[in-house]
Order: C-alpha cells, then structure tokens, then sequence
C-alpha cells in the first residue's frame, strides 16, 4: 500500500517548521546583538572578535548537524527536537549574565546547537509523507529560514525599548532571556503534541548508519549545498559591509537591504520544494548552477571608472607644429582635427545607469614651434569607461539569487530521499555540515579576497568559480550514469 500524508503528516511538517523558525531566529542572534553592543560602546570589541562572535554559532550549529541527524534517525525526531530546545534555552539565559568576550564566545558555542534543528527537523519531516510529497513537505519545513529575517527585523525594535534607545543600555540583557522563554515554550508545545516517529532503518548501528558517506554523492550534495545555504548565509551578513563601503550606504538601509535578501530565500524554499516534485531535483539543479552562474557572473563587474589610452593621431608628413588649440593641431599647412570630450559622467550619478558607458577623446602633446616627423603622435587618444554599477540593478539581482540559491537548498534535499530514503537524517546531517560550514568559511575567504584583490566584488568571482564547478560535477557525473545505464546510447549521433 502506497504511503500517503495524513492530517499527522500536516501537524508534524508545522511544528516542525515552527520549531526550526524559533531556532533559526536564535541561532542568528548575535549577529544583531554583537552589532548593537559594540555600535553603543558596551564592549570594545575589535573586527577579530566580533568576526569570531559572529562565526561561533554557525560552526557550532554546522558541526554537530552529522550526530543529530543520527540521533533523529535512530530515536525519532520527537525526544531530540525537544531536547534540543530546552538545551539550547539554557546558554541563552545564561546569555543575559554575560559581560566579556569570552564568555559570549562560550555561550554563542552552546547557543549556536540551535543550527542543528536542520538536521532534525529534514530527517523527522521526511518520515511522514511519501516519496512523491517530500520535496514540497522539505521545502515548506526549509521555509524557516525566514527565521534569520524576523531576528534582522524585530531585535534591533526589541533592544531599542528594553534600553530606553540607549538610555537604560543595560536592558539589552532582557533580550536572551525573552529568547530562552520562546524556545521552552516551543520545546513544551512539541513534546505535548509532536507524535514520534522513526524510519525503516531506526535498528542499525551508529557505523552501519554512517556507511553512506563513503559515496562520493554525499559529498557532491555536500559541495551544491555549501553554495546554495553556505554562501546565503554568507551574504546574509556579508551583504551589510558591502551596501555601506561601495554604495556608501546608511547602516539601517544596508540592514534593511540584507533582510530583504534573506527573506524571500526562505519562503521561496517552499516553492522550490513543489518545483522539485513537479520536474525532479535534477533538472531544477541545473536550472538554480546555471542562474547563479550567469547572475553572479554579471555582478562580478565592479563599480568603475577608467581611464585608458584610445585613438591617438599620427603626423603625415614631416614639418614644424605652426598651431595647437583644444580640437586642432597644424603641421605646416596641414591641419588635424581632434576629437572633443563632450560628456560629463558627473551628471549621471543621480540616474539608472544600466550598461557601461564610453567616451573618447584625443589631446594635442606637441607645442608650437615643434619639428615633428612622419608618423610621429601629434594627439593621444583618451578613452574613458564608466560603470555605475546601480544600486538598485545590483540590489535587484542580489534578491534573484537568493531567490534562486532559496530554491536550491529545497532541489538539493529533495534529492537525498531519491538516494537515501532510510538515511535521510545521516545524509541530511553531513550535507548540512558541510553547508554550515560554508556559512563559516566563506566570510572569511570573502574578506582575504578583499584584501588581495581590492575589489568587493572578488566574492562574486569566488561564487561565480563555485557554480561553475558545482554545474560540471553534476553535469559529468549524470553523463556518466547515462552512460552505464544506456551503453547502447554512447556512439549515437
């Protein structure tokens, strides 16, 4: 008899969801409150610390992703998923004693289990509907990413009246505490009404249960997840520098913009999980490569303005310079026209700029009185390119692939129940991890970038070299299944 999703699947998929929204929120957290503690002066923190404040709760909640996806398949997702809030409620009040960069790093590790909820909630989820509804279900639960953007939005208003805007700054501690009161309360709400349930494959033993990543598949989901959720949550906080340092942009609107960009990626996860089901993860893989392709490649042109030798002109005929002005040059009776520079790029700061924009001239390098020979320069070319680089434009595409990157991450996981359907919580962990750990590496990679290359736009190089690796991998490797399941197919034209 075919497995069907039931009223129970549908309860299961919303506490689960609503679960995974409460710890995505908490385990974001410090990149607002970081942010709001060092901006008013309570700690003095330096760009090291806080990168290391930022980083902890990711790697935590990136690492432990593997054994909580094991324990989920091995317990259920019921005791782990409640477990784990109450867990992670403790160093979040603990948060509200905290008073030095130590400490805030130790909490932020125990905090940063929040980020395992992933693992949890995919491998719990799966196990209520049936292999034709799994993409959808998967994608509606990765919905809760969303969660980073209700953090960007409402934290900074909630530190604003526990602080009296910055009157009584000590009230920032009320913060963490409303946040541990969440996240037990969800936990009670989910060990009241979650019902537990396992997967087929519940009675293996921890090593039988790893035996999946020795296939290199596990790592190539790996390797499309570090782009598609590592490098989203990279930019989620990656995106703020960039608005203020090349668009010299006010703080709050550069906030502002990055939520825009992590909100719609977590919503559209849904749609890409229906997407998934209606064409297959395959063929949405190869859809969500090529865009980040093609889109990260135009972003990769940096806002500019350059200036380069152009067309210059050559004396004809040995003489002597009688006149030079702005748009003339005479050789004896021969006279030269020159090009005029008749554009002023000044003027088009305040308008949309779509493409570059060019413009040529020539200036005269002889004087007067000057012997000049055949084929000698009388006037050099000028040619200079302006890119604007429109904020908007940019800010348009940013929002496009972190649409697309959001349907990504629902094609990826709806990919491992194809392969792995009694190993959802172990494959779903690894890959998790390794996604996680983009969220970790790639700000780092994105800021030694910055400094070799001193262009912000190295980082859509990086993505751009990314994609393009991740689309060959995948584009060779089904080749090669094409291959060995249709050997008779290989020397057709």
């Amino acid at each position: 008899m075919e497995k069907v999703a039931t009223a129970k699947s549908h309860k299961a998929l919303f506490l689960s969801t609503t679960a995974f929204t409460i710890c995505f929120a908490v385990w974001m957290l410090n990149g607002v409150l970081v942010t709001f503690l060092v901006s008013n002066q309570v700690y003095d923190w330096g760009p090291v610390e806080i990168g290391w404040l930022l980083g902890i709760p990711v790697l935590t909640g990136s690492i432990f992703r593997l054994p909580a996806g094991m324990l989920t398949d091995k317990f259920g997702g019921k005791p782990v998923y409640s477990s784990l809030l109450f867990i992670v409620a403790i160093p979040m009040y603990m948060l509200s004693y905290a008073d030095g960069f130590w400490e805030f790093a130790i909490l932020g590790f125990g905090f940063g289990l929040a980020g395992v909820s992933f693992a949890i909630g995919i491998a719990y989820t799966s196990v209520w509907y049936p292999k034709k509804n799994q993409g959808t279900a998967l994608g509606i639960f990765g919905a809760g990413n969303a969660g980073a953007a209700l953090t960007l939005v409402f934290a900074p208003t909630l530190l604003n009246i526990f602080t009296d805007d910055g009157a009584n700054i000590e009230g920032w501690r009320q913060l963490p505490v409303y946040y541990a009161a969440v996240l037990v309360i969800m936990g009670v709400v989910f060990f009241i009404f979650a019902e537990n349930k396992k997967p087929r494959a519940h009675g293996k033993s921890f090593i039988q249960m790893l035996r999946p990543l020795k296939d290199m598949r596990v790592w190539r989901f790996g390797l499309y997840y570090f782009l598609v959720f590592g490098c989203f949550v990279a930019f989620s906080q990656w995106l703020v520098p960039y608005f203020v340092n090349v668009y010299y942009m006010p703080l709050v609107t550069a906030g502002i913009l990055a939520a825009l960009f992590s909100f719609p990626s977590g919503v559209i996860r849904a749609a890409g999980g229906w997407a998934s089901d209606r064409w297959g993860g395959r063929a949405v893989m190869y859809w969500v490569l090529g865009l980040s392709i093609a889109i990260s490649f135009m972003l990769i042109i940096p806002k500019m303005d350059i200036y380069s030798p152009g067309k210059g002109i050559m004396n004809k005929i040995p003489g002597t310079v009688t006149a030079v002005t702005e748009n003339r040059v005479v050789v004896n009776d021969k006279e030269y026209h020159l090009k005029e520079n008749d554009r002023s790029f000044e003027e088009l700061e305040d308008d949309i700029v779509v493409f570059p924009t060019k413009s040529t001239w020539q200036e005269p390098v002889v004087e007067v009185g000057q012997e000049v020979k055949r084929r000698e320069l009388l006037a050099k070319g000028v040619t200079r390119i302006y890119f604007q680089a429109n904020v908007w434009i940019f800010a348009g595409f940013v929002l496009i692939l972190g649409s697309v990157w959001g349907v990504g991450k629902a094609a990826v996981y709806r990919l491992i129940p194809d392969y792995y359907p009694d190993e959802v919580g172990v494959v779903g962990g690894m890959v998790g991890v390794l996604g996680g750990l983009g969220g970790f590496f790639s700000p780092i990679i994105f800021g030694y970038l910055l400094e070799y290359t001193g262009l912000w736009t190295s980082a859509w190089m990086f993505i751009w070299v990314l994609s393009v690796v991740c689309l060959f991998w995948m584009h060779n490797t089904i080749m090669r299944m094409e291959r060995k399941e249709h050997p008779e197919d290989e020397f057709k034209i």
